[in-house]
């Protein structure tokens, strides 16, 4: 079925519902945006709830027909810039908003989202991005990384994390059906919630990606939002050591400076800062590969550059196990995973790499199993599941 016909099907059968989705925050178009804009074309008629809505006007048009619902937070002092400093009141924020006259509640939730009340006779389907990391299996690395400078500060910030595992586990408890967007976060889910999910796996946008079978240049790009996880600071360090290699970095973000400062004087290490869409796809098509250094719950950007047919070096851990075949698939392959966080394993990789031959067209077409009408039609066949269990 096409594209157009599935979404189609799915806006059908339920144009009657009454539909809320409650969202985390809306600040970046981010890989969570995407799925939340995914279920608004399925859901045309829902609402959204959110913690806070600073997302430009000039970004948020796919947000114009909806109803957006913000929480307290939205008012309170220097939100825009630290809404993420909220986080000891996000809990109560979100168990404000009223869902009453609603049938049909989901939160698309990578934090709080999904502990929002509903009622007796509606249904609350939480399409998780991932259990909340730096309360969970990530609590030591974002503490470490938080440089605490007053006294006893972290000893609070602790405290306060594991009144959030409580209550983010109690919240878990309430919710109907839980789908997650890998089977990597299914096995979190399972294990810090002790609940079974179904997988569906967030959609790409295959159609704005024209697949590039053209000799490409000579550079490797990596691309993401510029946060210490994402270990794009691995990255420089082994390109740093191979300067006959060219390396071009998009993103921006408070690793910024940071990262421009351990690139300085390596003039075959470009850092671009922010760039548009339509130029990021450009570099991403005429990129020799894509490079993703970040153990990420799914990680939509690799899928992104294999729909250009860019073959893919990542680390081999997370959601790139489940979007990049490596090269034991021969020539099916779609790129390269790297067993260790370190700079000598991403340069090992690097050298296999170079020396497989890679078929754009393999890559597209693995991109091309996570295409928006994939996504609706088993959203469509889960919420049928619900249905009759219900």
């Amino acid at each position: 079925m096409s594209i157009n016909n599935q979404l189609a099907a799915m806006q059908e059968e339920y144009r009657t519902w009454r539909v809320v989705i409650v969202h985390d925050w809306l600040v970046v178009n981010g890989g969570a945006e995407k799925v939340l804009a995914a279920l608004l074309k399925a859901f045309p008629q829902a609402d959204v709830m959110t913690l806070v809505n600073f997302l430009p006007a000039s970004e948020a048009a796919w947000l114009a027909p909806h109803r957006i619902v913000t929480s307290c937070l939205q008012r309170m002092p220097f939100a825009r810039r630290y809404y993420r400093h909220y986080l000891p009141m996000m809990s109560y924020a979100i168990e404000q908003f009223d869902l009453r006259g609603y049938d049909l509640v989901i939160s698309s939730s990578h934090a709080v989202a999904k502990g929002v009340i509903t009622h007796p006779g509606q249904q609350h389907i939480c399409y998780c991005h991932t259990p909340m990391r730096y309360a969970w299996d990530m609590k030591e690395h974002y503490l470490e990384n938080a440089r605490f400078r007053l006294p006893l500060m972290e000893t609070f910030v602790r405290k306060t994390l594991k009144r959030l595992r409580q209550w983010d586990y109690f919240g878990a408890s309430q919710v109907d059906h839980f789908i997650a967007n890998s089977y990597n976060v299914a096995q979190r889910i399972s294990k810090y919630y002790r609940r079974e999910a179904s997988v569906l796996y967030p959609p790409v946008d295959i159609e704005q990606f024209v697949l590039n079978t053209e000799p490409r240049d000579d550079y490797y790009l990596a691309a993401s939002r510029l946060v210490p996880y994402k270990r794009l600071d691995l990255i420089i360090e082994a390109f740093k050591a191979t300067p006959h290699r060219r390396l071009k970095i998009v993103g921006d973000g408070p690793e910024y400076a940071r990262l421009a400062a351990l690139a300085e004087g390596h003039t075959h290490i470009e850092l671009l800062g922010y760039q548009p869409n339509e130029q990021l796809i450009t570099l991403m098509s005429q990129a020799r590969g894509f490079i993703f250094a970040a153990d990420e719950d799914f990680g939509i950007l690799p899928l992104e550059a294999q729909a250009c047919g860019t073959p893919v070096i990542a680390y081999g851990k997370g959601g790139a196990l489940e979007t990049v075949k490596d090269i034991h698939h021969g020539d099916t392959a779609t790129g390269v995973l790297f067993e260790q966080q370190s700079p000598a394993s991403l340069l090992n990789a690097i050298e296999q790499f170079e020396e497989h031959h890679f078929q754009p067209q393999a890559c597209r077409q693995q991109a091309e199993q996570f295409s928006y009408a994939l996504f609706w039609q088993r959203l469509q066949i889960l919420l049928g599941e619900v249905k009759r269990a219900d």
